[in-house]
């Protein structure tokens, strides 16, 4: 009726079951939250030794 879908939030949900497989036997969740984050979140933290371009 509404011409909506929710493709979006399944696949989101399907990267963050695939980070969870990644982060298995990380001893705390934080881990995990961190790795959602740095792969979806938009944070993109300056590595060390690396330049930006742009």
């Amino acid at each position: 009726d509404h011409n909506l879908s929710n493709a979006l939030i399944e696949s989101m949900n399907t990267k963050i079951r695939q980070i969870t497989r990644t982060a298995y036997g990380f001893t705390n969740p934080e881990a995990l939250i961190a790795l959602a984050l740095l792969a979806h979140g938009g944070h993109r933290p300056q590595l060390p030794g690396r330049t930006t371009h742009g």
